[in-house]
């Protein structure tokens, strides 16, 4: 074949004059990749990438494919067999795991056996060499890559680094594929405002929201705090703690202080990273009033922006669902499973969208929360991006981790709050009271005492058991994860006007749900012995308001059998009984990193990595050997795969599901049911579908049948209540 007789992609055209070139494609996937990579001195690397990516596309049989043939043909290991040809083993090697794996996701190392060497040593390919007279490799001579481990972790930083140029390769491909085969979406592409834009936004908004606020001595602290974040704004990026009591506006200040490091660093966008899904909602709602919904992307589980039918002429719309494909929005809002399972994954699709994190301010919200199984792993990730990747992280709690005994050097954190004591002293609202160990019938009478209460346990059946209880009396309330969003949000909204009616009872029960991101405020509030985090993340919704001269936290133990924590949950509360039994201001700041550090030290670097994820990626390193798949395979931050199950709560979503079950395409609802799904295990699936009580449409959507398997009380009912109550909430 001659010169331009090679094609990457065809169209339904037989003209092949309007086909793309092979060399052209190289060439535009080579330049945008190494645009992207420039962010982190990686642009030569992944310039070969690009240029080497589809070289197995120079040999007839794909060219036949293109033609229509019915054949399959691995175009992709051609271009690592190329590298390891022309660059020498240090250059090669990292370039062979991005090549080969830009459709299948980067492969273990392995051996001449099994894995990437044995697919690049024993692979039977058909001829490429076309290619020899179309294009030209770019020498790489000299050319390592410009990064800087930290101490002991030159395997993880160098791991770190292929991902990252993996991700530039795919994104680079997706994106100039898509011009080619879908110049409609295409054009959709990129739609925001610019962040000279979205600050003036912001500003505009928060002097609305300040004007009036002084005098109030709270509202005089938060404004402090804000200034403070804005302020700090102008330290060069790094790893920063924001330590904020619950009530002093850190949302909105660490907004501020993300938008100033934007602006004098040229940082490229805001991420904020949250653990729940039941708060993410509406730190994104907050975001998109301020911003406009075009220039803020929520992704996470129970969130699918693909268009619905009414919003798919939508430019705007469609540019933000896109998004989620390569996080290029401007502010992004999404969960710690998303986050950290995308920088360990080995997937394209998970992939593609992390050399966007670099060069961004990145917000961490209730950073204790991260996972301690994970917790090595994570660290060493965060400061990966900011030593190598020009981003600022942000830790951002009201109890903050002693996060600082896990780092070393100059990856120490600096607190952005000049006098965090001082603030804990100012936001305190409650006294607390230990009543030691009781059983349910101590617990309901003293519940029963009580006009206004909240009372918050470790598992579901303790939840049901103790609601029941209680069911004889007026106003009681059920809030879990068993409740699909909008039950959940229509029982809150009864419940704070109760709360708001002089006289009327209002008694709730409540999982650990309502602890991170409810606003909600109690006179009075039970919770059920957990680690201080827990229980200061309590305290937030007692006396939230400062109604009160000071509200009431009374902790407790369960004697009950279903009233038992799970293993994890029964080390931090004996961690926590035995801090809180030092007589010391519970939730002083110094018994915040006391706990941390007992929970650090009894777990050990083992319990911090506990599927040894560090330690595999420093194993072989040194000869560049990673076992990609099976670190995609371990960092599992829900260790046990979940269904969503469609609730038919109302008229609303009854009428979704009636028009999906006729509609050729239900996926496009994906977005409008969002509200209306619970999260459940695969053994508790299993169940409902053996009693026919689900119903399929399409494949990936699962709707309740049988409306007496749903309590308007209680939510989801099932044979068995399981207490996995977290990590439901997670994704």
């Amino acid at each position: 074949m001659s010169s331009h007789n090679y094609y990457a992609h065809s169209n339904e055209s037989r003209d092949k004059s309007t086909w793309q070139p092979l060399a052209t494609h190289l060439t535009n996937v080579a330049e945008l990749a190494s645009k992207f990579a420039d962010d982190f001195e990686g642009g030569k690397f992944a310039y070969a990438s690009g240029m080497l990516h589809d070289i197995g596309k120079y040999s007839s049989e794909f060219q036949s494919l293109l033609d229509g043939a019915k054949i399959r043909v691995d175009h992709s290991t051609a271009g690592a067999i190329v590298s390891r040809q022309k660059y020498p083993a240090s250059q090669s090697r990292v370039l062979e795991y991005i090549v080969a794996g830009h459709h299948a996701g980067l492969a273990n190392f392995g051996s001449v056996q099994s894995g990437l060497e044995q697919r690049l040593i024993h692979r039977k390919l058909p001829d490429y060499g076309g290619y020899i007279d179309e294009i030209s490799l770019p020498d790489l001579t000299g050319v390592i890559p410009s990064i800087k481990p930290g101490n002991g972790s030159a395997g993880f930083s160098i791991s770190f680094f292929i991902r990252m140029l993996f991700s530039c390769l795919i994104d680079a491909d997706s994106l100039d594929t898509e011009r080619f085969c879908n110049p409609e979406k295409a054009v959709q592409r990129g739609n925001y405002d610019d962040f000279i834009v979205l600050s003036n936004k912001f500003d505009r908004h928060m002097a609305s929201k300040r004007t009036g606020s002084d005098g109030n001595i709270i509202n005089n602290y938060r404004n402090d705090i804000f200034d403070q974040c804005k302020s700090k704004g102008s330290e060069r990026p790094r790893l920063f703690t924001l330590t904020v009591p619950t009530g002093g506006g850190k949302t909105l200040s660490s907004m501020a202080f993300a938008l100033e490091q934007v602006k004098k660093y040229g940082l490229k966008r805001i991420i904020y990273v949250i653990p729940y899904t039941n708060i993410i909602e509406q730190t994104a709602a907050i975001f998109k009033e301020i911003f406009g919904e075009k220039n803020v992307l929520e992704h996470h589980s129970n969130f699918d922006p693909w268009a619905s039918e009414d919003e798919s002429d939508n430019p705007s719309y469609n540019s933000i669902m896109f998004s989620t494909e390569n996080w290029d929005a401007p502010i992004i809002v999404t969960t710690n499973v998303q986050f950290f399972e995308s920088l360990f994954s080995n997937k394209r699709s998970r992939c593609r969208k992390i050399h966007n994190i670099s060069k961004s301010v990145i917000i961490f919200d209730e950073a204790q929360m991260l996972p301690i199984q994970y917790l090595s792993p994570c660290l060493a990730a965060v400061t990966e991006l900011v030593r190598n990747y020009g981003s600022s992280i942000v830790m951002c709690t009201a109890t903050q981790p002693k996060f600082s005994e896990l780092l070393r050097g100059d990856e120490m954190p600096r607190e952005i709050i000049e006098s965090p004591k001082e603030l804990y002293e100012a936001f305190k609202r409650v006294e607390f009271k230990n009543f030691g160990v009781i059983n349910d019938e101590e617990l309901s009478a003293a519940l029963r005492n009580e006009d206004k209460v909240l009372c918050i346990i470790n598992t579901r059946n303790h939840a049901k058991a103790l609601y029941d209880s209680l069911s004889d009396t007026k106003n009681i309330f059920h809030l879990s994860a068993r409740m699909c969003p909008v039950h959940r949000r229509q029982k809150l909204d009864v419940i704070r006007k109760i709360l708001d009616k002089k006289g009327e009872p209002c008694r709730v029960i409540s999982t650990q749900l309502i602890e991170a991101g409810v606003d909600i405020d109690f006179p009075t509030v039970f919770r059920a012995m957990s680690g201080l985090d827990s229980i200061a993340q309590a305290a937030g919704r007692c006396n939230r308001e400062g109604k009160l001269q000071s509200g009431r936290v009374n902790v407790f133990r369960s004697s009950e059998k279903h009233g038992q924590a799970t293993s994890w949950q029964r080390r931090t509360a004996e961690l926590g009984e035995m801090i809180l039994g030092n007589g010391n201001e519970p939730l002083s700041l110094e018994n915040i990193e006391m706990f941390f550090h007992a929970l650090y030290y009894h777990e050990g670097e083992d319990g911090r990595d506990r599927k040894k994820i560090l330690k595999l990626l420093e194993e072989r390193s040194r000869s560049l050997e990673y076992p990609f798949e099976d670190v995609n395979d371990l960092f599992s931050i829900v260790e046990k795969g979940t269904r969503e199950v469609v609730i038919p709560y109302d008229y609303n979503v009854q009428s979704i599901i009636e028009e999906m079950h006729m509609a050729q395409y239900p996926w496009k609802y994906a977005r409008k049911l969002q509200g209306y799904t619970v999260s459940i295990f695969e053994p508790e699936f299993k169940e409902l579908a053996a009693m026919h009580a689900i119903d399929t449409i399409g494949d990936r959507f699962f709707v309740l049948n049988d409306l007496k398997k749903y309590s308007s009380d209680t939510g989801l009912l099932s044979s068995k209540y399981n207490n996995y109550e977290n990590a439901l909430l997670l994704v």
